[in-house]
């Protein structure tokens, strides 16, 4: 009977290796999402906040995700653009988790001296590392998981695609100039099997343009983690019509993402099922929100929940609010 009992313990174990699991970390309007490989290995896509007169640092909810998900290093880091919401505490992360690999787009210069200490103390650790400025066309290297890099510094990938009729109603968005670091971002298009998630940081909806004009350069997706958390400047129409994803994500916090005018945008994109968020959003009505149970933390009670991603070696992906355990499988579309 105890050999039958650890068989199949073992047999379940082998099973939940075999999928790519992605937690989506509640850093209040911060970004910090972290995938875990079939082969173990563990990237981590930004690092949320640094430690504020209003706020701690977000260090404390990725070294819980971590562990959570059974691993002891970062094996990539990629910090997507340098803005204070997405550079977190690089310093601190690395004393509480060995981090191997450090990825981003660069240079950075900024007149704020805040800021461009910041930007130091993380330059400081991860000079004393592996790293690596990425170019798009660029891959970062992990086993069972295809992450191309489609954006960095300004720059888009090259690769062809088949003509955007979308782009003749929908004319590119004006460039904010005060945004420029937005625009910097790491755009990642990462597959697993038939599965296809959209991950374009901060990019806003100006250089978004660019990717599916005059020509798709992206594709199709299964999942889609909106631009600038849900934010309107982030909000390409074309973009979000061409990619069509049946899954729509917006990492929002309470205040600061998921805005009214980019509900009406996303919830009417071609073949949509569902909308996710971390936070219920006052930016918006209650019917500009999704339903409670795709919300992580609702108004009022921020519970520091996260939203849960498994996907399976035949592409089919399973989304878990971690709130309420409430969780709905989807399958891969035809790309």
């Amino acid at each position: 009977m105890r050999l039958t009992l650890v068989f199949l313990m073992l047999a379940a174990s082998v099973a939940t290796a075999k999928n790519l699991e992605i937690s989506v970390i509640d850093v209040e309007g911060g970004k910090a999402v972290l995938l875990v490989s079939p082969s173990g290995e563990s990237m981590l896509l930004d690092a949320g906040w640094p430690s504020l007169r209003d706020r701690p640092s977000s260090t404390a909810r990725i070294v819980e995700a971590a562990k959570a998900a059974g691993i002891a290093r970062i094996d990539h880091l990629v910090i997507t653009h340098y803005d204070i919401d997405h550079i977190g505490d690089v310093p601190e992360l690395a004393s509480r988790i060995p981090i191997r690999h450090f990825y981003d787009h660069g240079s950075y210069s900024n007149t704020n001296q805040q800021a461009m200490e910041r930007f130091a103390a993380y330059a400081a650790v991860r000079d004393k590392a592996v790293h690596t400025v990425l170019k798009p066309g660029d891959r970062i290297p992990i086993q069972g998981v295809d992450v191309e890099v489609l954006t960095s510094a300004g720059q888009i990938t090259t690769r062809g695609g088949p003509a955007n009729p979308l782009c003749t109603a929908f004319p590119q968005a004006p460039a904010i100039p005060s945004d420029h670091e937005d625009d910097q971002s790491i755009g990642l298009l990462i597959r697993f099997g038939p599965f296809r998630m959209l991950d374009l940081a901060d990019l806003e909806a100006h250089n978004s343009h660019d990717l599916v004009c005059p020509k798709n350069r992206i594709g199709t997706v299964d999942l889609y983690n909106v631009n600038v958390h849900g934010q309107f400047k982030g909000i390409a129409p074309e973009l979000v019509r061409a990619i069509a994803a049946p899954v729509i994500l917006q990492a929002n916090g309470a205040t600061k993402g998921a805005d009214a005018k980019s509900w009406p945008v996303l919830h009417s994109a071609p073949g949509m099922q569902d909308i996710w968020q971390l936070h219920f959003s006052l930016n918006a009505a209650k019917d500009q929100n999704p339903p409670a149970d795709f919300i992580a933390n609702l108004e009022g009670d921020d519970a520091q929940k996260s939203i849960q991603i498994s996907v399976t070696e035949d592409g089919k992906y399973r989304i878990t609010n971690a709130r309420n355990s409430f969780s709905k499988q989807y399958r891969p579309a035809r790309h």
